[in-house]
């Protein structure tokens, strides 16, 4: 997206209205892309540059001002997703600036407006965090209401949402005030979006940057899914409140770190113009390495009281503005594009580009996603990139997303070779030629090939050997290629169980593995050792590592802790039976399985059909005759209450507290929380509006009780 050429000054008034017009239509669809469906189509620098003309332009025809002008607005309107919420404070957008020139004039404009000398004003700079703006209410202590930034009057109400994030407390100490709006970003780390994205590109849904993937985890209808999202929170302002916090900002913030808040060290006073652009090129030059991205430095005015004074204008205060880094992206060629296959069959597009240096960094791939992508198609079936194909030897902007993974942004249509053809996705795998599917509801093409595609059985064993999995030190990436093609069977390890018998079969073998190149004695004992420490291994642990679709980290370790072991596990998904048709719930085991809670149909579905297969029951018993043993699980939470092991389902409407936080509490007790009636539940607490699931349990002749049967069975009062 490039603006208009015409420079500002040369404009007739006509054609500067025509141009507020665009402007103005222009800026509005970027800011519903971006605050309602956290799927942003241009750059921030390219967004921040429409604005900037915006208001150049407004600033030589003010008369020209229009009522719906971008400079009277603040972020969109909310998501009819959540229930709304007033901000009895608005949450302001801030100004931006590009330049230490601008940087010289916003400091003389707020001595002019205070009529202050020199010396007499002292600023906060910190880095502006790259995620999503959040307002926490307190009252009385306990956290009572979380709210998005919306049109900055009326935000999302994601209270549930925001429960789950372990950096928010949901209680503050008594020194805090009767009412306090604790305001910050909820952010994601880069490692933690890299995981993340891992983790989706088996679906072939994948974020495209840490901010769109802390967006689309904190707007989830299930406070569950947000929940196994690794989001984190910043604390660095605040709303309404009943009493002052400080004297200055400096102090307030670090009032808020008292509380219990997570704060930037990287916040510093700064008593002069110069200190100010020496802090901007410090947190700028650490850029690539902070663990969280941010894309410029906030000024501040320090004392509470000057602020006051400064006030603000119609969408900013005059008191703080941000100062942006440049864009880190650069254009190049797209010389191929390649398909990378998965331990699932995902086939994923990579971008193999002429090498460019993006932010100090020499990159030669980017990602393209998916099929979708590559067309101009977004998630959600609209156009992006205005519907613009990439296709090889297109002229590509390349941007570090996240400073890290390298994304294609957009070609450069006018560079496009005349001989350049659409790309045709692949059908077959382009490593063992098995057929590759594309399932409705899916993004990604997947190979059929399963065990035969060496691709898959190659990242399988990766999986299965990774730090969140059996973490089995020693066995990288280089060792398990060179295991998995070795021509000696001795040393060849082609599925899971091989890696337990590779001491004994090395040992019968006239080929040593200390005596190759790249290995010795002391690293090959090593690495024995460490493949035996892992003999006995955490249930979840092992079944996150057996790759069972669908199956990640968070949902191993709900079925661990609901079966407690995995031969209850196992017998009940090889015995489980799938509901053949509508009015069928299927057999018993079926209906334990998919009432874990947090586990649905599509997760259980996936369990069943795993140990359906008889070349994964026959890995699993060939793990279980190398003697790795996964270890009995213990019961979470107080084994002493009256409700631990039992099996408990929340039904209907619950008064005295949200539904997650009564599965929260029954967890911290010791009892497992079901999401549907089954003859292996053992109490349902059933509020106002409670239909089926009581009907089930009654039917059933399971103990029903109330809300406040519950909390004094409970001891809670």
């Amino acid at each position: 997206m490039t603006t208009p050429a015409k420079p500002i000054d040369t404009l007739t008034q006509e054609e500067a209205a025509a141009e507020l017009e665009r402007l103005a239509g222009e800026i509005a669809r970027h800011d519903r892309l971006y605050h309602q469906k956290d799927a942003p189509e241009i750059s921030d620098a390219d967004y921040d540059a429409l604005r900037q003309r915006n208001a150049e332009i407004e600033a030589l025809f003010p008369e020209l001002m229009r009522e719906d002008s971008p400079s009277k607005a603040v972020g969109a309107a909310p998501s009819t997703t959540f229930a709304p919420v007033r901000h009895e404070k608005p949450m302001l957008s801030l100004d931006n600036v590009f330049s230490d020139e601008d940087v010289v004039d916003f400091v003389a404009s707020v001595r002019r407006f205070l009529a202050l000398s020199e010396g007499e004003l002292v600023f906060t700079a910190e880095p502006k965090i790259d995620g999503l703006s959040m307002s926490l209410r307190y009252e009385k202590g306990r956290l009572v209401t979380a709210a998005t930034r919306g049109d900055g009057t009326t935000g999302e109400n994601v209270t549930a949402n925001i429960r789950t994030i372990d950096e928010i407390p949901n209680d503050l100490p008594s020194d805090a005030p009767d009412l306090i709006e604790v305001r910050g970003e909820v952010y994601m780390r880069r490692d933690d979006f890299f995981a993340l994205n891992q983790r989706m590109a088996e679906t072939g849904q994948v974020f495209a940057n840490p901010r769109n993937s802390a967006a689309g985890s904190l707007r989830q209808k299930n406070p569950e899914v947000t929940k196994s999202r690794p989001l984190k929170f910043f604390a660095y302002a605040w709303g309404e409140t009943s009493a002052p916090l400080a004297k200055t900002q400096y102090d307030a913030v670090q009032r808020l770190s008292d509380w219990g808040f997570v704060v930037n060290d990287l916040m510093l006073r700064c008593a002069s113009l110069e200190e100010m652009l020496a802090q901007y090129r410090r947190i700028e030059a650490m850029r690539a390495t902070l663990p969280y991205d941010i894309d410029g430095v906030v000024y501040k005015v320090d004392r509470l009281d000057l602020q006051e004074r400064l006030g603000f204008r119609s969408r900013s205060p005059r008191w703080a503005t941000a100062h942006k880094f440049p864009a880190e992206k650069a254009t190049t060629v797209l010389e191929k594009i390649d398909i990378q296959v998965g331990r699932t069959g995902a086939m994923t597009p990579v971008a193999r580009l002429k090498p460019v240096t993006v932010g100090g960094v020499v990159v030669t791939n980017a990602t393209l996603h998916n099929e979708d992508y590559i067309r101009g198609v977004g998630n959600d079936g609209q156009p992006i990139r205005e519907g613009r194909d990439i296709r090889e030897g297109d002229t590509v902007i390349v941007q570090r997303a996240g400073d890290v993974i390298p994304q294609i942004l957009d070609i450069v249509p006018e560079m496009r070779p005349a001989d350049a053809k659409p790309y045709s996705f692949p059908h077959k795998c382009p490593v063992c030629g098995s057929h590759a599917v594309r399932e409705e509801g899916e993004a990604a093409w997947r190979c059929t090939g399963g065990l035969i595609c060496a691709a898959q059985a190659m990242e399988r064993i990766r999986h299965f050997v990774s730090r969140n999995a059996m973490d089995i030190e020693g066995l990288g990436e280089k060792q398990i290629e060179f295991f998995f093609n070795h021509p000696d069977e001795s040393l060849r390890i082609r599925e899971p169980a091989d890696i337990f018998s590779l001491k004994d079969r090395q040992g019968r073998s006239l080929t040593k593995l200390e005596n190759i190149e790249g290995f010795g004695e002391v690293s090959v004992r090593k690495l024995f050792a460490a493949i035996d420490e892992r003999r006995r291994v955490q249930l979840s642990r092992f079944l996150f590592a057996l790759g069972i679709r669908h199956i990640g980290e968070t949902n191993a370790k709900r079925l661990a802790r609901h079966f407690l072991s995995f031969e209850k596990l196992r017998e009940a998904a090889e015995t489980a039976k799938m509901p053949e048709g509508k009015g069928d719930p299927g057999n018993e085991e079926w209906r334990e399985i998919v009432g874990v809670n947090g586990i649905g149909s599509v997760v259980a579905e996936a369990l069943v059909d795993f140990f359906a297969e008889g070349h994964n029951r026959d890995a699993v018993d060939a793990l279980l005759e190398a003697d790795v043993t996964p270890e009995d699980e213990e019961p979470v939470g107080e084994i002493s209450s009256p409700v631990a092991g039992k099996t408990i389902v929340f039904t209907g409407s619950l008064e005295r507290m949200s539904r997650d936080e009564a599965k929260a509490m029954a967890e911290r007790l010791g009892a497992k929380v079901a999401g549907s009636v089954s003859k292996k539940t053992d109490l349902v607490v059933a509020g106002p509006g409670a239909g089926s699931k009581l009907k089930q349990a009654t039917d059933l002749g399971i103990e029903v009780i109330d809300e406040d049967a519950w909390f004094e069975r409970v001891g809670a009062g």
